[in-house]
């Protein structure tokens, strides 16, 4: 059907969401870091559900494969979804069922920004470390839109062991909770993160780039600053053998650079020679073996090359 969630579509109130949006439909502004309460929706933001009882569960049910739950989260209907996840709490296949992006209630509840059921969700019984379709857990989208609240309510009800898990889980591009909150420029979540004990020098598996570096990357000093008093380590190098330091060559923020200098040790200062540059100067033309058979004859005739 038109307003069903098909594989490869977005349901209709979720394509506000920052976990579906690029970053130019993010709204990444400075009081979103750390803020006290979201931006309220307008009634005209809702997904548009009829009024009146069976019109309104003829209208969620045109999003399979979704569950009641599912619906009544994405359509905002916040006395239904409570009055489901009390009727369903210890039920953890239900509250752990997975729509065909593979997000639970619990996903979705962070994804339409309303903390309070993803706190009812967490009571009764959902998980917090199952992964949606890109392999976040809710705390990474909650970590990637911005929001304290959420991550806050998220944290809140974990086990100390369970949490660091979760803490130091990374998504299928390699990011950890902490390396999301850096990339956006949340430093509220970021501070919160690593009070938890997020590690701080956590690398990303692609390339080894730590938070520190994509905090140079970004040309963000007062995350660079933030990072540093928490304890990241400065001389702590990429995969390819880059320090933090070594990624503000060429770059116009000179705080930054001032600031790393002083930290690094003097070996990770200077940028590395080129690898490339080096083989291609001193490898022959010719390996040893090719040249071997330079003269070779088939009939009495040499092979021309």
């Amino acid at each position: 059907m038109s307003g069903g969630c098909n594989e490869g579509q977005q349901c209709p109130a979720l394509r506000r969401s920052s976990a579906f949006q690029g970053p130019a439909a993010r709204q990444g502004t400075e009081a979103q870091r750390d803020p006290p309460g979201r931006r309220h929706r307008e009634p005209q933001d809702r997904a548009g559900v009829a009024s009146g009882g069976l019109t309104r569960v003829a209208s969620l049910l045109l999003f399979p494969p979704c569950s009641f739950l599912h619906l009544a989260i994405i359509h905002e209907e916040k006395a239904l979804s409570l009055e489901v996840i009390q009727q369903a709490a210890g039920d953890r296949a239900f509250l752990n069922f997975q729509n065909n992006l593979s997000q639970t209630p619990l996903h979705l509840a962070v994804i339409t920004d309303q903390p309070e059921i993803a706190g009812h969700l967490l009571k009764a019984g959902c998980d917090l470390d199952i992964r949606d379709f890109r392999g976040n857990t809710p705390l990474h989208i909650a970590c990637q839109q911005g929001s304290l609240t959420s991550v806050s309510v998220l944290t809140q009800h974990c086990q100390p062991q369970h949490l660091l898990a979760v803490l130091q889980a990374a998504n299928y591009n390699g990011h950890t909770c902490l390396h999301l909150a850096s990339i956006q420029g949340y430093l509220g979540i970021v501070e919160y993160l690593l009070s938890l004990g997020a590690d701080v020098n956590a690398q990303e598996p692609c390339n080894g780039r730590t938070a520190l570096h994509l905090a140079v990357d970004l040309q963000n000093s007062e995350l660079v600053s933030l990072l540093v008093k928490h304890g990241a380590d400065v001389n702590k190098v990429t995969y390819q053998g880059y320090s933090p330091y070594q990624l503000t060559w060429g770059r116009d923020n000179s705080s930054i650079q001032e600031q790393l200098k002083q930290l690094t040790t003097a070996d990770l200062q200077m940028l590395p020679e080129s690898e490339d540059e080096e083989s291609s100067e001193s490898e022959p033309e010719f390996t040893e073996d090719e040249l071997i058979y330079d003269d070779c004859l088939i009939g009495g005739r040499q092979l021309a090359f």
